[in-house]
């Protein structure tokens, strides 16, 4: 056992009090508010932003690095399988929580994520780490900068984050973006929650590259804005022009998130969108009325989207997503368009990054987006690692029917054009 792995345990169990701790700290924010006849929302706001920042980056970096590593050991593989199932729980109870309207039910889903995370941690504090650090073939500080590197945290000893509301006093955004929620939520509750729900999309669109941490908290603040929107799915927002949904929905992929944790579902369906042609879509199968996220669209992409209801629950919701057809006059490209060899029209290569796609929902979003190509069209992959796995898939798949050319080939990234063969 060397000092180095002895630190790095430390700094594992040092890190997860420190998530227990505010975790609790905003689930009893929440309670406080709640029993004091306050205005609740800002404090769930806190806690979901929290999980997707924090809690659920963790998890993921776990199952790629800690987990894969103990799960050698005899004894623990099951033990390992029920913890990333609790990771499971765990997002699906912050989604929960992000659309209950009663406070009191709030605050005892508050507390339940906080008491299911501290559990969790407890577990892993009390049987996996321990054994790995036991085991001397086992780099456990290696794994703890593979961990934390995958989070975006670099600095893998100093786990202690300042406290909350000394981090909020020093970060004035932080605190033009509560202020800003706190007048939406106001406006909403006199009448006009459509108007609230437009300005909290378009602080999101302005944090998304800049503060993408409090972009999710404008996101899960946009959940319950859009709750207080009239109830009419079809009316209120606009996207592109209207198609005929229903005769073009046929033809297109399914992208179902409900297993998706709901911090990663709207980039995932934003990575969708972005890998659509001109005149193609996809149908989103979702859990919940997704209005949040079309009123992200429209601050986003204002008047290049369609927006057509196929499904309008009260279990499971179907809406047809389309990037509207782009005419050009004669003679000339699409602006943002690659001219083809030919000379002749032209070709609009959109980027599909999945780097940030947690590994299980990769290749599923990158067929997705194949699928909705029409023939001659193409997009770029763009990740971390040789996608040649995905090419025997692709050839087993669609034998004949794609094109495949590198573009660029590490060490970091790699670049690949995926196309549909020409009719």
């Amino acid at each position: 056992m060397t000092i180095a792995a002895t630190e790095a345990y430390e700094a594992m169990l040092t890190h997860h009090r420190v998530l227990g701790e505010e975790l609790a700290e905003r689930a009893d924010a929440v309670s406080g508010a709640v029993a004091a006849g306050q205005p609740h929302g800002a404090a769930v706001a806190g806690l979901i932003a929290y999980l997707a920042e924090e809690v659920l980056p963790h998890a993921a970096a776990e199952e790629k690095t800690i987990y894969p590593a103990a799960a050698a050991h005899a004894g623990l593989a099951d033990t390992v399988g029920e913890m990333i199932a609790e990771h499971v729980t765990l997002s699906a109870a912050g989604a929960r929580l992000a659309a209950l309207t009663d406070g009191t039910a709030a605050a005892e889903q508050a507390q339940q994520i906080a008491g299911l995370f501290a559990a969790h941690a407890s577990r892993e504090n009390d049987v996996l780490l321990p054994a790995l650090l036991a085991d001397e073939s086992v780099d456990l500080a290696g794994l703890l900068g593979r961990m934390h590197g995958s989070t975006g945290h670099d600095d893998t000893h100093d786990q202690t984050p300042a406290p909350a509301a000394g981090r909020q006093a020093e970060d004035s955004q932080a605190t033009v973006v509560s202020l800003l929620l706190q007048g939406a939520a106001a406006l909403a509750r006199a009448g006009d929650a459509d108007r609230a729900c437009r300005i909290a999309a378009s602080a999101w669109a302005a944090l998304r590259e800049a503060r993408p941490d409090l972009a999710a908290r404008v996101t899960a603040a946009l959940h319950g804005l859009a709750r207080r929107v009239d109830g009419d799915t079809q009316s209120g927002l606009a996207g592109g022009e209207p198609e005929p949904a229903a005769a073009t929905a046929a033809a297109d992929a399914d992208l179902d998130v409900r297993d998706l944790p709901p911090a990663r579902r709207h980039a995932t369906i934003f990575d969708a969108y972005r890998a659509l042609l001109p005149g193609t879509g996809f149908v989103l199968v979702n859990d919940h009325d997704p209005k949040p996220l079309r009123y992200q669209f429209e601050a986003e992409h204002p008047s290049r989207f369609t927006w057509d209801y196929l499904e309008a629950g009260p279990d499971v919701w179907r809406v047809r997503i389309g990037r509207p057809p782009v005419t050009a006059r004669a003679g000339e490209a699409r602006p943002g368009a690659e001219t083809d060899r030919d000379g002749e029209g032209a070709r609009e290569e959109a980027d599909l990054d999945v780097r940030q796609v947690t590994h299980a929902q990769r290749h599923g979003l990158i067929f997705t987006a194949y699928r909705a190509l029409q023939p001659g069209r193409g997009f770029v992959l763009v990740n971390d690692h040789d996608p040649l796995p995905l090419r025997y898939q692709f050839e087993a798949q669609y034998p004949g029917e794609f094109t495949w050319d590198y573009l660029e080939a590490g060490p970091e990234v790699w670049r690949v054009r995926i196309g549909r063969a020409g009719a």
